[in-house]
Parts: C-alpha cells; structure tokens; sequence
C-alpha cells in the first residue's frame, strides 16, 4: 500500500501548473482557473452534448443544428430559383432560430460552438443583419429608412 508522503509515489508525478491538494485519487488539480501556457485540448463548448438520448440514431441527437441547416438550406434554393427576398429572409430567421435554440435549450449538440453567450450573440446579429438586409433589398424594399441615402455618399438613383 503507498502512502501519500512516500517519496518513491511522489517521484511518478511531475508538475507543470501550480497545484492544490491532491484530489480522492491522489492525483494533483490545478489550483488555478487561469489558462496553461500551452493548450494540449480542446474544451467542448458549453451547452455542445447531445440534444437527444445516446441511443437515439445520429440524426436525432443533432436535431437543432440539423433544423437550422435544413431552413438555411431552403433559404439557399429558393435564392438560387430567383427569389432571393424569401430565401435571404429565410436564411436570417434561421439564423434567429438557432440563437434562440442555442439560448433555450441546455444541450444543442453540434449548434453549439464556443460558450452561449458568444454563440447567442452571433447567431443573433448575423441573422438580424440578413433579416434587414433581405428587407431592404431593391426594387420595391419592404423596409426603408429615411436617413440611410442620406449617408451614402455614392448612391445610385433616378431621378
């Protein structure tokens, strides 16, 4: 049996970070929540499990991100057959879609990129800008705002 102050135990450890208290299994933790020097792992995003049991089929345990790709995927055809307001738009709600998947629910499996917040906050400004942009789109824009050609300064026009 070894015991904690054995010398010949305590040469088998080797440290690299600073150190608290050995945990149940004997083994070091790190007593600091500062980054190492160098990064040896990945972390798994915050919220990136599983959005379905382990023995659901593959497809199931990804449905949220499988669901925002489908919309930007239709999006991306009804564009492509030359009706490119409702596929923008579509592909902007998708993308609010996902953020507000991604703020809901704990477990979003592959949607889930870097931490909630940053993932939130980029699902929703991306998706909101398209959404605008799609609105805003010539000729006939369902969305005008008056002082936008004012600050264009190489505006094309008619008149």
């Amino acid at each position: 049996m070894e015991h904690a102050g054995d010398p010949e135990s305590e040469a088998d450890i080797v440290v690299r970070d600073a150190i608290s208290a050995p945990d149940v299994d004997g083994v070091p933790r790190r007593a600091t929540r500062r980054f190492p020097l160098f990064t040896r792992d990945t972390a798994r995003p915050e919220g990136g499990g599983r959005a379905a049991p382990r023995d659901a089929p593959a497809p199931a345990r990804q449905w949220p991100v499988l669901a925002v790709s489908a919309a930007v995927g239709l999006g991306l055809l009804l564009t492509a057959l030359d009706s490119f307001r409702i596929g923008t738009l579509l592909i902007g709600l998708a993308l609010l879609a996902g953020a507000v998947l991604r703020w809901l629910l704990p477990d979003v499996g592959m949607l889930a990129v870097r931490s909630r917040f940053t993932d939130i906050a980029t699902y929703s400004v991306l998706g909101t800008a398209i959404v605008l942009l799609a609105m805003m789109v010539q000729p006939n824009p369902w969305l005008v705002i008056p002082f936008l050609k004012d600050t264009l300064h190489f505006t094309v026009t008619n008149s």
